[in-house]
């Protein structure tokens, strides 16, 4: 619901990104630099991380396996060529007012966003879509446990999260809920023999 009610929103391709399990940090950090649109890879190398709501700090990933190139998956690699696209037209737009950063989250003068920036933004979305506020780093939690749930191997699993230790990444990120085991309560039907008609 929260993806397609967000599809005409500006910042749709960051918040996709945020959807795709990535720190709020890494994706304020991200620069065009970072991004291979024709080989649709991502390479994850530095953070923006905003101490007491007003310094940002910037620095390299958070670990060395937080240093790390994904693939972007189609809607995901999509969205950021049409942001792209747009943020090329705002630049044409605001001439020399226009600030050339690098990053891919910058307001329409291309001025850097900050992890609060993002937040907020995506709360106010929610907030217009009737839903529950939901911090969005717990959406790299509910994206982990998906791709568990989806049967991506454990060390790939800790290779998309950043993480050395797999078992750490299931351990703290992958949470199973009720649906999730749906699958387990259907095939328990046939172990009990669920086909059959009429009492056991």
């Amino acid at each position: 619901m929260f993806i397609a009610g967000i599809e005409r929103d500006r910042l749709y391709a960051p918040l996709l990104l945020s959807l795709m399990g990535f720190r709020p940090a890494e994706v304020v950090g991200l620069r065009w630099t970072d991004l291979d649109l024709k080989l649709a890879t991502l390479e994850m190398v530095n953070t923006r991380t905003i101490i007491g709501n007003v310094q940002v700090l910037e620095k390299d990933a958070k670990t060395a396996a937080g240093e790390r190139v994904l693939p972007l998956p189609g809607p995901v690699l999509d969205a950021l060529k049409k942001f792209r696209a747009r943020r090329a037209r705002e630049k044409v737009a605001a001439g020399e007012g226009y600030t050339e950063s690098g990053y891919v989250v910058v307001d329409p003068l291309g001025v850097p966003r900050n992890t609060r920036h993002l937040r907020e933004h995506a709360y106010r979305l929610m907030r217009e879509l009737e839903m529950r506020q939901v911090r969005l780093y717990d959406a790299r939690h509910s994206c982990l446990s998906y791709l568990a749930n989806n049967g991506v191997p454990d060390h790939i699993l800790a290779a998309w999260a950043g993480h050395t230790n797999a078992r750490f990444t299931k351990r703290k990120y992958v949470h199973v809920d009720v649906e999730d085991m749906r699958a387990a309560a259907t095939a328990w039907d046939g172990f009990h023999g669920g086909d059959q008609k009429g009492p056991m």
